[in-house]
């Protein structure tokens, strides 16, 4: 029998035999995985079959591959470029002085702390910086130079060089690979620069700002011999690699319909960021922040709250509706949709904004015979999560991974008469670690936390997602051996085609659709 349809132990078991061992098995993850102590006489005779459930849960993370030094250059040292810092082994000195003093009072700090300091050297050096404002730019040039993990008053390396605009910093001879951490409007610009000075490029989603840029970007990476990968750091979460596995031996059955929402309830929430008190014309470069954008007067409005704005955004489409898209089709597959539809407005943020804070939008798969639902709401925080709907079960994948059997299933039609499953009530379920919740600082890394998007587990360890993408994506320049990461250009290219249909749809009212032979929105 083929290893692929077999649990290890003292017997062999099928893939039937392992479906019928998950009914009411719940699984715990707060240290990794295992089953709950208490299990009652009926769970007790299927508790045998998960006892290699291991199987399906991914397994520690791949070594740094060895090589070369590779030396970055980061363009935008923003909050977002500051994070991607952190996760390469980079703190500010101030910063982890907060740190450390945050673990001396909770235990979850203490943890958070611990864990940034485990952190393997990814053997990078960042050698130049690049922001639009200089205080940013400060900042950034004083982490990179924190090699040693110091707080103030230690040891510092040697400072990256500051470059005043990206195109500069791109073709420096000094840098072998780029990330790109700015506004959604400038990602191709850099990124278009990047490729034709051969670097490689670790570039914030959302891919692109526009349908034009996305093919431009596509073309230039696949005809170049850089590795690219997109930052959804997604990819690294333990749950959707469970909730593949449980998918692909058919735990829920033919799948017609999924919901994913995005519901927020606080100004941080909605982009309306702090002004910082620093920021004017004198130390804003308003005219490269400007970019390909239509020419507007220096705003600081817009400068610290560009994603309130079409003119450097993509909205609740590319800025969060693409973190639920690029879970599911890492899961699933799906790829790009046959037509799209979508609906909302601005009905409580009235504030000059131009995307609006509610959105609803539909995404038709008629060769998958499924529908993909999203809703959106920035003025309400009831959590709703993911839901994928199956024949005979749904799994919810929100903080804890949940399957729960359907009433009317075929597969579990047998049990359910029994009394060995309860309909509407979990069969499995995974968490993985809520606690690390409490040790996050803000509304919005509240909200990806409980996404999975700031860490993950293996084998019970903690890691920081963005650590591990950015991890991925070194260690696949150094290989050179064509591999590529995990959200590729293909991969964003879908993730990024996928969300243009959504915004058109909402901008002109209108359904659109993806013509595959012709490569075009129609």
């Amino acid at each position: 029998m083929d290893s692929d349809n077999t649990i290890s132990g003292s017997k062999q078991y099928s893939r039937r035999e392992i479906l019928a061992g998950l009914a009411s098995i719940p699984v715990i993850g707060v240290i990794g995985y295992g089953l709950f102590q208490h299990i009652n006489d009926r769970n007790k005779k299927l508790a045998p079959l998960l006892d290699d459930i291991s199987s399906i849960l991914p397994k520690g993370i791949s070594p740094v591959v060895e090589g070369e030094t590779i030396r970055l250059g980061i363009v935008g040292t923003g909050s977002r470029g500051k994070y991607l810092m952190k996760a390469l082994g980079f703190l500010h000195p101030s910063r982890l002085d907060q740190y450390i003093e945050s673990a001396k009072k909770s235990n979850e700090w203490a943890q958070y702390l611990n864990d940034f300091y485990a952190q393997e050297d990814l053997n990078i050096e960042i050698t130049a910086i690049c922001d639009v404002f200089d205080k940013n730019a400060n900042w950034g040039v004083e982490t990179a130079a924190n090699i040693h993990r110091n707080g103030t008053g230690g040891k510092m390396g040697n400072a990256p060089k500051r470059f005043l605009t990206y195109q500069e910093l791109v073709a420096s001879p000094d840098v072998d690979a780029v990330i790109i951490a700015t506004p959604d409007h400038l990602h191709i610009p850099v990124a278009l620069e990047a490729v034709k000075n051969n670097k490689h490029i670790y570039c914030e989603k959302p891919l692109s700002c526009t349908v034009e840029e996305t093919f431009a970007i596509r073309e230039a990476v696949k005809e170049s011999e850089i590795i690219f990968q997109l930052g959804h750091q997604g990819r690294q979460t333990e749950n959707y690699h469970i909730a593949k596995s449980l998918i692909n031996i058919g735990v829920i059955g033919k799948i017609s319909l999924i919901e994913v929402c995005t519901n927020r309830n606080d100004p941080n929430g909605a982009w309306v960021y702090e002004i910082d008190p620093d920021a004017n014309e004198n130390t804003i470069d308003w005219k490269q922040f400007i970019g390909p954008a239509p020419w507007h007067e220096f705003s600081l409005e817009r400068f610290f709250r560009w994603r309130c704005w079409w003119d450097y955004s993509t909205g609740l489409s590319g800025d969060l509706f693409t973190h639920e898209y690029d879970a599911l089709n890492q899961i699933l597959g799906l790829g790009i949709p046959h037509s799209a539809t979508a609906s909302g407005g601005i009905y409580y943020y009235k504030d000059g904004r131009t995307v609006p804070d509610v959105l609803n939008m539909a995404f038709e798969y008629p060769n998958r015979e499924l529908t993909l639902l999203y809703s959106a709401t920035l003025a309400s925080e009831k959590e709703r999560g993911k839901v994928i709907m199956g024949h005979d079960a749904y799994m919810e994948l929100n903080k804890t991974l949940l399957v729960v059997a359907d009433p009317k299933s075929t597969r579990y039609k047998e049990k359910i008469e029994k009394g060995i499953i309860e309909p509407h009530k979990p069969i499995f379920s995974y968490v993985p670690g809520q606690e690390k919740v409490d040790a996050i600082t803000t509304p919005t890394e509240k909200y990806f936390a409980g996404r999975g998007l700031l860490y993950t587990y293996r084998d019970g360890k903690s890691f920081d997602t963005s650590h591990l993408h950015l991890r991925e994506w070194l260690n696949c320049i150094r290989l050179n051996n064509g591999l590529q990461p995990s959200c590729d250009i293909d991969q964003a290219f879908e993730e990024a085609i996928t969300a243009h249909m959504g915004t058109i749809s909402y901008l002109q009212g209108r359904r659109t659709y993806w013509d595959a032979d012709k490569q075009k929105i129609i």
